[in-house]
């Protein structure tokens, strides 16, 4: 005879295994310019995310090897993966830090940093 707890708890088993699966977080899997590249001065930078993430509640920051800001305009593209900006000067030489934020499409809010070299 089965017991009467192995029924309610089989069957919380059973639930858990047929669920489906949870949303992946957000990942960033492309960059221009790429992480640790030394690149001429670039005009645009463009960061795409393995899902949508929406756009009013992303960032993405360029700092110089001084901290200071980087004049930009952010972009987003029409799939809402690719997170953006046109920079307003050329960038001179020398490293500078990317720093960016997105609230992806699973509500989680996702951040990252990395740097490249203008020579």
């Amino acid at each position: 005879m089965i017991s009467s707890r192995i029924v309610p708890l089989a069957a919380v088993a059973l639930a858990v295994l047929a669920a489906p699966p949870v949303f992946a977080h957000a990942r960033l899997v492309a960059a221009t310019p790429a992480s640790g590249a030394t690149v001429s001065s670039p005009r645009t930078i463009s960061l795409t995310f393995s899902d949508r993430f929406a756009a009013p509640f992303s960032t993405v920051e360029v700092e110089d090897q001084r901290g200071r800001a980087v004049a930009l305009t952010k972009t987003v593209s029409q799939d809402g993966k690719t997170l953006g900006g046109t920079f307003a000067a050329p960038l001179p030489t020398g490293m500078y830090q990317v720093s960016w934020a997105i609230a992806a499409a699973d509500g989680h809010r996702m951040t990252g940093t990395y740097s490249f070299t203008v020579r």
